[in-house]
């Protein structure tokens, strides 16, 4: 099984209500690729890279699981359109 093969496999075994999970090759690497179910909303597909030595570790399902959840949540932040911060930014 290709390493990309391995992740898409991983992805497979997760259901989510709002998110969509896959996998792509590319420059010779793995990402991980998080989308967001309704396209409609036009928001960018966040995409992670999936270092090699983590996919042919003995514990990569388990360190996927957390890697997976970390990435959901940097998607999530990644999804405000105002914060506090951003508004005391303004002049």
């Amino acid at each position: 099984m290709t390493p990309l093969e391995k992740v898409l496999a991983e992805t497979r075994r997760y259901q989510h209500a709002l998110l969509d999970f896959s996998a792509r090759e590319r420059n010779g690497a793995v990402e991980l690729a998080i989308a967001l179910k309704d396209s409609r909303l036009g928001l960018h597909t966040y995409y992670a890279p999936v270092h090699a030595r983590d996919i042919e570790h003995p514990q990569f399902t388990w360190t996927f699981q957390r890697y997976l959840y970390d990435c959901m949540h940097d998607y999530l932040v990644e999804m405000f359109i105002e914060t506090p911060q951003n508004r005391e930014q303004r002049p």
